[in-house]
């Protein structure tokens, strides 16, 4: 089924506790990319670069199954560019550096081979970016997914809210959930932010799991307790690309299969934080994906204590 993931294709300068990278690939479109690759082919991408961006780096997209034909290449401009330091616990972190160049002047452009969108990815960029790639398509796709974050929350407010009239998911942390409703409970959060329009609301609770919130049916994946833990950064993204993939594989969108789907999204999220930037998403194999989907499955699995 035909899936299109928008937003950034950047670089990244992190460091941890564990260590620190130069500038290394990332960008919420590229994690999101490579997690759904693992369900669907072709994964088409809409974003923008400079011509400081390598050709092996598209060619490793591409060696994914992305198509890149989406991917705009700016001559004499420079990629977005973000650096971060986090803290011992690593919920936490510092921006050290935030160079918007090229995303600064980004005009999304839909491709006619991407117009038979049927599955759509918005990764977190401004809203008015993310409505434009909607109204851009000829037909509405069947299924929209929408990331965002708190920094548009304080900047483009009604911008946001006309956004997020559009889609069918609404994917956010929970303090983002909280400021976007003026709820401290997530249940009550839940009920406000659907209200605004979505069918469907997920929000993320990072080492504590993700929440799925559907009418009055609520959903609670936990996150799998990890030995060790290198980089959290994009591990919402690869998150958001793993639930979408399942999703675009399975041709499903009940509640039922978006519950599996969250699971396969946790899944894939666990295995980013594993290490530095994309390195961990590169070379899965689809028996790592199932066991490791089965553990989440064992965290989950009453029945037996309960007879």
């Amino acid at each position: 089924m035909s899936l299109v993931v928008i937003g950034t294709v950047a670089f990244d300068a992190i460091e941890t506790p564990f260590g620190k990278t130069d500038k290394i690939v990332g960008g919420a479109a590229t994690f999101a990319s490579l997690a759904a690759s693992y369900s669907v082919k072709p994964v088409k991408i809409v974003s923008v670069v400079g011509d400081d961006f390598q050709q092996s780096d598209i060619a490793m997209l591409q060696q994914h199954g992305v198509d890149t034909e989406g991917l705009q290449i700016k001559q004499g401009e420079k990629s977005f560019f973000w650096a971060g330091k986090y803290a011992n616990d690593l919920n936490s972190r510092d921006t050290l550096a935030t160079e918007l160049n090229v995303l600064a002047t980004f005009d999304p452009v839909i491709p006619d081979a991407y117009q038979d969108c049927k599955y759509l990815m918005l990764g977190n960029l401004t809203p008015q970016i993310q409505r434009l790639v909607i109204q851009r398509l000829v037909n509405r796709p069947k299924l929209i997914v929408m990331d965002t974050m708190n920094f548009w929350m304080d900047t483009a407010m009604e911008d946001l809210l006309e956004t997020i009239q559009m889609v069918d998911v609404l994917s956010i942390n929970d303090e983002e959930a909280r400021q976007l409703s003026g709820e401290y409970s997530l249940v009550k959060a839940a009920r406000k932010i659907l209200a605004l329009g979505p069918k469907f609301l997920i929000i993320k609770k990072g080492e504590h799991g993700a929440l799925l919130f559907h009418k009055k049916q609520v959903f609670f994946c936990p996150a799998l307790p990890l030995e060790e833990v290198f980089d959290p950064t994009g591990a919402g993204d690869t998150f958001a690309g793993g639930f979408i993939g399942h999703i675009a594989a399975t041709d499903d969108c009940s509640f039922e299969n978006l519950k599996r789907a969250v699971i396969h999204g946790s899944a894939m999220a666990s295995f980013c934080v594993e290490k530095f930037g994309t390195e961990r998403l590169l070379n899965l194999t689809q028996e790592e994906i199932q066991e490791r989907e089965k553990q989440f499955a064992d965290l989950v699995r009453v029945e037996e204590v309960l007879a």
